[in-house]
C-alpha cells in the first residue's frame, strides 16, 4: 500500500501553527537565557515541558493518519515526547521543591523508559529491519557503540576529577544517559542509510538525537566538574530537540514506499558494516588511559567493558548465524534450479560424474519440450515459467525414486539413473511421455506442449559424462525429427550420422566465404501460352566431396545454425544481377527468391533487399520475396510493419507452399502479399481425378481472386495436372513439365514462347 495513498492527509493548518508556536518558545527561550534574565531556570523547564507536550500531540495525530508500520513508529514517537514531558514536569516539581538538581528514582525511570520507547520507535521505521533477527542486530549495534563511548566519555569527561568525587553516583552513571544517546543514533544511521534515499524526517531525527547526545554530554561534564546551574545555556538543546520530531512529522512519506516493495536492498557500504567496531579500538586505548594510579579501572569502566564483551560475543553469535544461513541460500541457489525447484545443471553434472566413478550402469534420458517457444510468443513468458513448474511437478512424480530429473535450462530437462536401476530408461521415458499429456479439459487450452527424449546408456565407447551428454542429445534430435514426443536411443548409426551433420555443418561455414553456392532457376509460366513470367532462384550447394548437393540437404542445417541469413543475402544479390541481366531481352521476366523467416524477425532486412536491387540496377517490381505461411504467420507488428516497407518499395510478396501450414483467412487480411503458390502435394494428387485435391485448388483460386492476389500453381509435371490446373483458372505455373532447374544461360534460351499444350 503506498503511503502516499488518499488515506493519507496532508499536513493540517493547525499543526503548521502549531509548529511556528513551538519555535517561538524555543527562540524565545534562548534569547531569554543567553540573555541571562531572571527567572532562567524556570523558564528552561517551562519551555522544554510546552514543546515535548507539543511534540507528542503532534506525533500522535500523525499517527492517526498513516498506515502501519508509519503508525507504530510515529506512536511510539508521541509516547517518548509523553513521558519526557512528564519527566520533565516531575523534575521542575522537584526542583522547586528544593532540589537543586533533583535526579530522583522517578526523573530517571521516565527518562529511561522514553528511551526504550524511542529506540523501539527507530525499530519500526520504514526502512528498519523487518525480522526479529534484523532488528536485534540493529539494536546490538547501537550498544556496541553507547558502551564502546563510555570508556573514551570517561576519559574526556572525567580525566581530571578527583577519585574521591566520583563516589556521587551522577558523576559516573550520568555517563550512561550520553551513551544511549549516541546508541540511538548509531540505530538511526544504520536503518536510515544503504537501503532507501534518505526520508527528511530521519534526517531531523538524526539532528535531534545529536542535539540530546550533546546536551547530556556537557550536563554530565558541568556536573561533574560543578560548574552547572540551572537555566545554563546548553538546557536550550532539550528543547530544541523536541522540536525537531515534532518539525518531522510535517514530513511526507516518500511516494509509494511502505517499507517492503520487493525489490532486492542494495549491499551496504563498507562503513555501515564496521560501523559498531569502529568505537572498540578506541575504548580500549581509553581503558588503558584511565586506569588509576593504583592500576584499577573505574567501576563503571570496568562493567562497561565486561558488557561491551558480552553483547559483541552475542552480535558475533548473530552474525555467525546469518552466514550459516547465507551458505544455505547460496547453496540452494548453485545446487537447485530456482523456477521449479529442481536440481540444476551444476547438480545434474557432479551426480553423473559421481555415478559414472562407481562403474555401475548408468544411463541419461535427454528431454527437450516441442513448441514451448509458441507458449512464451502467445502467451508471454510468466505463462511459461507457470508451465515449466507444472511440466516439473508432473516429470518429478512419474519418476518417483526410479531417476533423478533435472532442469538444465530453459525447456531442456536431463534424467539421471544409475544404481541397479529397477526400471528400463524406455520405460521411464514412456511415463515421462505419458505425463506430459493433456489432462481432460486441457486439450483446447493449447499450452501443453509435448517432448522429444534421448536416451543414451554407458559403455566402453564413452570416455567421460561429456560423451553420454553428447550422445543423449543425439538420440533427442533423432526423437525430434521422427516427429516429436517420441523417444529414441542413441546407436552407433545415430552417433555416425551425428557426425557427417556436424562435419557438414563445419563445411557449410566455409562455403559462402569460398565461393561453393550457386543457384538454378526454375521457370514459372503463363499457363496459357507457355511464355516464361518469371524464375525461382533455387540456391544448391557444391560440395568440394559430395558433390553438388539438394537445398533439402543443407538448408535445414543453415536455419538451425543462423547461417541461412549469409545464404539468403548472397542469394538476392546474385539473383538480381541474374533478373538484370535476361531483362535486356525479356523485359517483363522477373526472379523469385525464398528467404527464411528469420529474416523477417531482423531490421536490416529492407536495407538488403534495397541495396540488392540497386546495385544490380533492377527495379523493385522485377523482385518477388518467397515466404513460408509457418514464416508468416508470426503476424507482429514489426513482420507486418517490415512487409509494408517492402510493398512499399515495390518488392512482391508471395505466400509459398500455401495450404500446408496455418493457412487463415486473419493473415490474409493482415498481410500485404501479392501472390499465392498452391502447393504441389495438391497438385500431383489432380493425376488420380482427387475430387478433394480438385476441390482445393479451385477453392484456393477462388480465395486468391478475392483478395485480389496471382496464384501459381507449383510441381506440375504431366499434361493432366496441366489441364486440371488450367481449367481450374489457374494462371501461372510451375513444375518440370516447363523446366527443371537450370543454369542462367539456359534459362535465357528459355525466354521465349512454348507449346504449352504438347
Amino acid at each position: 500500500m503506498s503511503l502516499a495513498a488518499p488515506g493519507v492527509a496532508r499536513p493540517s493548518i493547525s499543526g503548521r501553527v502549531g509548529l511556528v508556536a513551538a519555535a517561538f518558545v524555543v527562540l524565545t527561550e534562548a534569547l531569554w537565557l543567553v540573555a541571562g534574565l531572571p527567572g532562567a531556570a524556570l523558564a528552561s523547564d517551562l519551555g522544554a515541558i510546552a514543546v515535548a507536550s507539543w511534540a507528542a500531540v503532534a506525533c500522535a495525530g500523525v499517527a492517526r493518519r498513516h498506515p502501519e508500520p508509519l503508525q507504530r513508529f510515529w506512536a511510539l514517537l508521541a509516547v517518548t515526547m509523553t513521558l519526557a514531558a512528564t519527566g520533565r514536569i516531575v523534575w521542575t516539581v522537584e526542583r522547586l521543591a528544593g532540589q537543586d538538581l533533583p535526579h530522583t528514582a522517578l526523573v530517571g525511570g521516565l527518562f529511561t523508559a522514553g528511551i526504550v520507547t524511542g529506540t523501539a520507535a527507530l525499530l519500526c521505521s520504514l526502512a528498519a529491519p523487518r525480522s526479529l533477527v534484523g532488528q536485534a542486530r540493529t539494536l546490538l549495534d547501537g550498544v556496541i557503540v553507547g558502551l564502546a563511548l563510555i570508556p573514551i566519555a570517561w576519559l574526556v569527561v572525567f580525566r581530571d576529577i578527583a577519585a574521591a568525587d566520583l563516589a556521587d553516583p551522577l558523576r559516573t552513571f550520568g555517563l550512561l544517559y550520553p551513551m544511549f544517546d549516541l546508541m540511538q543514533l548509531t540505530i538511526l544511521v544504520a536503518v536510515a542509510g544503504p537501503a532507501r534515499p534518505m526520508w527528511r524526517a530521519h534526517t531531523l531525527i538524526g539532528v535531534s538525537l545529536a542535539a540530546r547526545a550533546i546536551a547530556d554530554t556537557v550536563y554530565v561534564y558541568l556536573v561533574a566538574h560543578g560548574t552547572h546551574t540551572p537555566g545554563h545555556v546548553i538546557d536550550l538543546c532539550w528543547p530544541l530537540s523536541y522540536l525537531l520530531i515534532g518539525a518531522a512529522t510535517r514530513c511526507p512519506p516518500p511516494a509509494g514506499d511502505d517499507g517492503d516493495d520487493g525489490t532486492e536492498s542494495p549491499l551496504p557500504p563498507w562503513w555501515r558494516v564496521a560501523l559498531p567496531y569502529l568505537p572498540v579500538g578506541g575504548a580500549i586505548v581509553a581503558v588503558v588511559l584511565a586506569r588509576r594510579p593504583t592500576g584499577q579501572s573505574p567501576h563503571l569502566i570496568f562493567v562497561a567493558m565486561m558488557a561491551l564483551l558480552g553483547v559483541l560475543a552475542l552480535r558475533q553469535g548473530l552474525a555467525a548465524n546469518e552466514n550459516l544461513r547465507l551458505v544455505a541460500w547460496l547453496r540452494r541457489l548453485a545446487y537447485s534450479d530456482q523456477l521449479t525447484g529442481l536440481p540444476n545443471r551444476l547438480t545434474f553434472t557432479r551426480r553423473l560424474r559421481r555415478a559414472l566413478r562407481h562403474d555401475g550402469p548408468v544411463a541419461v534420458l535427454l528431454l527437450d519440450l516441442d513448441g514451448f517457444k509458441q507458449v512464451n510468443d502467445r502467451f508471454g513468458h510468466a505463462a511459461g515459467d507457470r508451465l515449466l513448474t507444472t511440466i516439473a511437478d508432473r516429470m518429478r512424480d512419474a519418476l518417483g525414486a526410479d531417476g533423478m530429473i533435472a532442469r538444465l535450462g530453459g525447456d531442456e530437462f536431463a534424467v539421471l539413473v544409475d544404481r541397479d536401476r529397477p526400471v528400463p530408461p524406455e520405460r521411464l521415458a514412456e511415463r515421462l511421455l505419458a505425463a506430459l499429456e493433456p489432462l481432460p479439459g486441457e486439450e483446447d487450452l493449447g499450452v501443453h506442449p509435448s517432448a522429444s527424449i534421448g536416451i543414451a546408456e554407458y559403455g566402453p565407447q564413452h570416455t567421460s559424462h561429456t560423451d553420454l551428454l553428447r550422445d543423449a542429445d543425439i538420440a533427442m534430435y533423432a526423437a525430434k525429427a521422427a516427429g516429436k514426443s517420441a523417444y529414441r536411443t542413441c546407436t552407433p548409426q545415430l552417433r555416425e550420422s551425428a557426425v557427417t551433420r556436424a562435419e557438414l555443418i563445419a563445411d557449410l561455414r566455409r562455403a559462402v566465404d569460398e565461393g561453393q553456392l550457386l543457384i538454378e532457376f526454375q521457370p514459372i509460366v503463363d499457363l496459357a501460352t507457355g511464355t516464361v513470367r518469371s524464375a525461382e532462384a533455387l540456391v544448391r550447394w557444391r560440395h568440394p566431396r559430395l558433390g553438388v548437393l539438394p537445398p533439402a540437404k543443407f538448408l535445414p542445417l543453415a536455419e538451425e545454425t543462423g547461417l541461412i541469413l549469409a545464404i539468403d543475402r548472397w542469394v538476392i544479390h546474385q539473383a538480381c544481377r541474374a533478373a538484370a541481366t535476361w531483362r535486356e531481352e525479356a523485359p517483363e521476366v522477373t526472379v523469385a527468391v525464398n528467404i527464411a523467416a528469420a529474416h523477417l524477425r531482423r531490421p536490416d532486412l529492407i536495407a538488403t533487399v534495397a541495396a540488392a536491387t540497386s546495385d544490380a540496377g533492377l527495379p523493385p517490381r522485377a523482385l518477388t520475396l518467397e515466404l513460408t505461411e509457418s514464416a508468416l504467420i508470426d503476424g507482429s507488428e514489426t513482420v507486418l510493419e517490415r512487409l509494408r516497407q517492402l510493398r512499399d518499395l515495390g518488392i512482391r510478396i508471395a505466400i509459398d507452399d500455401f495450404g500446408t501450414g496455418y493457412s487463415s483467412l486473419s493473415y490474409l487480411h493482415r498481410i500485404p502479399a501479392t501472390e499465392l503458390k498452391i502447393d504441389r502435394s495438391f497438385v500431383s494428387r489432380l493425376d488420380a481425378e482427387d475430387t478433394r485435391a480438385y476441390a482445393t485448388v479451385e477453392m484456393v483460386n477462388r480465395l486468391a481472386d478475392a483478395f485480389d492476389l496471382a496464384v501459381v500453381a507449383e510441381g506440375i509435371e504431366t499434361g493432366t495436372q496441366h489441364a486440371a490446373v488450367t481449367a481450374i483458372g489457374c494462371l501461372h505455373g510451375q513444375g518440370f513439365r516447363y523446366g527443371r532447374p537450370t543454369t542462367l544461360a539456359e534459362l535465357r534460351t528459355m525466354l521465349t514462347p512454348v507449346d504449352a499444350t504438347r
